[in-house]
């Protein structure tokens, strides 16, 4: 269930920065620790 929640906030953070949605209020820090957060499982893996 978590997997999933965190699947679907990723997919959405990714295309508000792609449209330009974060840029524009200042948000980019979001894609940032999105990216931190996937960061440990990918070492692990």
């Amino acid at each position: 269930m978590w997997f999933a929640l965190y699947y679907v906030v990723a997919i959405v953070v990714l295309i508000l920065h792609f449209t330009g949605f974060l840029a524009r209020r200042n948000l980019e820090w979001l894609l940032y620790v999105l990216a931190l957060t996937v960061f440990p499982a990918v070492w692990f893996l």
